[in-house]
């Protein structure tokens, strides 16, 4: 079965924005830059995404897609647990653009009237609810009596933290071995 040209010419659309994201954040890119990247002109990527928030929306929308697509979540609970976030660790640090273009939205989401900020929002509270199920999934206590809950938004906090600087000095941050370094401080094997 063939996919629809249109359907074909929003998924071009929307992986240059995301490059054009990821380049020059939110507010620095621009529908014209998009056009110019996919050959069209401005009024023939409003076709397709009448308004740059919208756009946006489907840039982050599919690069979550992209991320499940390439991130296989294993079905077997006994790879849950802390194991599974080393492995998105080490799945992120094979794809710097995504990682760039995450950290990007994510930081311009905290302005004042961001599109994204709903978003990312909602995103949050769903990724702490997924990191605390899978810090539940960990055999034996949890460092320093925390419960699985209160560890969700520092473990994320982990995360975002170590992408930010892996993208800056990727030669000095080895972001796999940081996140194993982090699991062992809190004494949680993988």
């Amino acid at each position: 079965m063939t996919r629809p040209r249109g359907t074909d010419r929003r998924e071009t659309i929307v992986q240059a924005a995301f490059e054009v994201i990821a380049e020059r954040g939110y507010r620095g890119s621009s529908l014209g830059a998009v056009a110019e990247r996919v050959g069209l002109t401005q009024q023939g990527v409003m076709h397709y995404f009448p308004s740059k928030e919208q756009l946006l929306m489907a840039v982050l929308e599919r690069r979550d897609q992209w991320d499940l697509m390439g991130f296989s979540r294993s079905e077997d609970s006994s790879s849950l647990g802390a194991a599974h976030l080393q492995q998105l660790v080490e799945y992120n640090a094979t794809r710097p653009g995504s990682v760039q273009a995450y950290t990007v939205l994510a930081a311009d989401s905290v302005t004042e009237g961001h599109p994204a900020r709903p978003f990312f929002q909602e995103r949050y509270a769903r990724v702490r609810a997924w990191v605390a199920d899978l810090m539940e999934r960990q055999e034996g206590e949890l460092p320093s009596g925390l419960t699985a809950e209160q560890l969700a938004p520092i473990v994320i906090a982990v995360l975002d933290g170590l992408q930010l600087q892996w993208l800056l000095d990727p030669d000095e941050v080895d972001m796999p071995e940081s996140f194993r370094d982090f699991l062992a401080v809190l004494g949680i094997k993988v």
